[in-house]
Parts: C-alpha cells; structure tokens; sequence
C-alpha cells in the first residue's frame, strides 16, 4: 500500500509518502507558514523524489487536529480533495496522538500539549502499547491547569510533548511524579508516523462530509452565538 501523509495542523508543514511501512521520502517544513501556498508543490516534489504519480497512490492520511483553524482545514481540504479526484481511501489521525508516538516506551504515559492561548492548550493524555499511542484522557480544549491536575491522579512519570515548555513552570509545581526530559525534536510531529498510524485504520466512510476535529469554536462561530443565544448550537462546520 501507498500511502501520502499530510500535517499542516500546526507550525511545521510535513508530509511523507510510504510503501507500507517503509518511508520513501519525507518532508518538514519550520521556517514558514505559508501552509496554503507550499503544500500542494511539496507534495509534487515529494513523489517525485520517490518516483511516484498521484495515481501511484492508496490512500491519503491526514492529521486533522487538534491544531491551528487554517492549518488543519489546508491539511484536510487537501487530503479530500486528493481521496475524492483520486478515488483514494482518506483516513484521519490525531495531531495529538501523532505527537505521542514519537515516545516508542512500552507502557509510557505520554501528554502531548498544543499552546491555544489564555492559559488554554489542546492536550490528551495517552498510554502507548505495542509502540502505539492509545487514549487515556482525550483530546481536549481545555484549561491548562485542569489539565494537569487530571493527569496528576496518574501519579506515574510523564511525558510532555509539543508546547509543553511554555508551561513548565506550571508543571513541575503541579505534577509531583518526575517528567523525563526530552530532545526538542521529539515536540515536532514526524509525518512517517502519521501514515504508519493510518495505515491500518478505517477509512472516512463519507469523505465530501467529513470534517476536521477543530475541538473549539471558531471566533466568528463564538461571536455569532453570543449574539444569537438560543439558535441553532450545532457546529456550523457539521452542516449541510
């Protein structure tokens, strides 16, 4: 199986093209985020360094959130519009999971954390088994200090990830069990593992409805309710 792998969900522009679970060539992008004006010619040099046509392709694995609004919907319109004009399966993994895998321990508690601003992060906690990241609090828009006290009932070592350092302060006076430092690559998604990660899940079943996993309202969509209180709540990404 080929599988193309896209994450412009937060500040790195990443994407990877595998065969199965080898990686045939990868790239990451930090220095800027014009996301929507270099994905598209990255992916085109991207197949070409594996000597690969669009057709080539089986699926397209995105990350599609938490993260930035205009990052995840460039990573996400791209990856549909791929999967519907190539007939391709799309398959969509977490930012935040993404995140996690980058610890392969056995049995670690992994808490990978995106700054959303205001004392505010998107963060889930996850334990990895068999080298995979599983869902132990999920992804969440949450406030950083309740955050930390809910993984602080773990009473175990973990592992923060992504803007962690913003907050370490805060968590090294909220989190008594000790937290391994760790190498400031591994607070960067790597875009392999995104395809690694989808290449055995399910895919979208309705790929023209599916949505990103923005996990909090848009401003305009806040604003819009604080004017219009007891209108229609539903998220207006999810509707028809």
């Amino acid at each position: 199986m080929k599988i193309l792998a896209i994450d412009t969900s937060n500040r790195p522009l990443s994407v990877a093209v595998l065969e199965d679970a080898t990686v045939l060539a990868a790239i990451t992008v930090t220095v800027h985020q014009k996301h929507a004006e270099y994905l598209l010619p990255e992916i085109e040099r991207l197949l070409a360094m594996a000597d690969l046509k669009p057709t080539d392709l089986d699926r397209v694995v995105v990350a599609a959130g938490p993260g930035s609004y205009t990052g995840i919907r460039i990573a996400v319109t791209t990856a549909k519009t791929l999967a519907a004009t190539l007939n391709l399966d799309l398959v969509a993994v977490s930012s935040l999971a993404t995140l996690a895998a980058n610890i392969p321990v056995e049995g670690a508690l992994v808490a990978p954390m995106f700054d959303a601003r205001n004392q505010n992060v998107f963060a889930g906690l996850y334990r990895i088994k068999a080298g995979v990241p599983h869902p132990v609090i999920a992804d969440a828009h949450v406030n950083v200090t309740a955050f930390l006290k809910a993984v602080g009932e773990y009473a175990e070592p973990i592992w923060f990830l992504g803007d962690a350092a913003h907050f370490d302060d805060l968590i090294h006076t909220t989190i008594s069990a000790a937290t391994p430092a760790v190498s400031p690559w591994l607070n960067l998604p790597q875009v392999a593992t995104i395809g690694l990660l989808g290449q055995h899940r399910t895919p979208v079943q309705d790929v023209d409805r599916f949505v990103p996993n923005y996990l909090r309202l848009t401003q305009a969509e806040a604003e819009w309710r604080a004017k219009n209180p007891g209108e229609d709540n539903t998220s207006y990404v999810e509707k028809v």
